[in-house]
């Protein structure tokens, strides 16, 4: 019987905690409101393959073409529904994505992604340079402790469609 409260307790412990991925949306191309170039694309698969595996449960994007892209190839996969979130209301959200449990994707901007992983982590955030599109954070939400990680995904300095890329 002792053997089995421990497993209860190790396993609801286990499942209370949340990790939540963060990362800006790939390159994308010129233009208001621009779809991802090539190289945005195969990041975005990247990023799929990368995460297909971690248990992803919830994946949030802005509602823009390029964030919406960039989430899209794991969403896929997974067979999830791209949820959609306010930019310009970070603290909110964060409060939100604490609350859930599992894992999730949230992608966004170079502006937001740096400041809700500050939300999240409690920690000081450098800011994503306009041509800077290979972070991957992780933040470990374990009761009372927070870890963060910062993961990389393909180099950014790669422009395999030999196009000049914007910001």
């Amino acid at each position: 019987m002792r053997i089995l409260f421990l497993f209860l307790l190790v396993s609801n412990t286990a499942y209370s905690q949340t990790t939540i991925y963060l990362t800006r949306h790939a390159e994308k191309q010129a233009g208001d409101n621009p779809a991802l170039t090539v190289i945005g694309a195969f990041r975005a698969q990247n990023i799929a393959k990368q995460l297909a595996s971690v248990g992803i449960t919830h994946v949030f994007s802005t509602d823009y073409k390029r964030t919406k892209e960039t989430a899209k190839p794991l969403a896929d996969f997974l067979n999830l529904p791209i949820q959609s979130y306010n930019p310009s209301d970070l603290t909110t959200f964060a409060e939100q994505l604490k609350k859930l449990k599992g894992s999730i994707l949230v992608v966004g901007h170079s502006n937001t992604t740096p400041e809700l992983t500050a939300l999240l982590s409690l920690q000081k955030i450098d800011a994503i340079k306009e041509n800077e599109y290979d972070n991957l954070y992780q933040v470990i939400l374990d009761g009372d402790k927070i870890m963060l990680n910062r993961l990389r995904t393909i180099p950014s300095y790669l422009n395999l469609d030999n196009k000049k890329e914007t910001n």
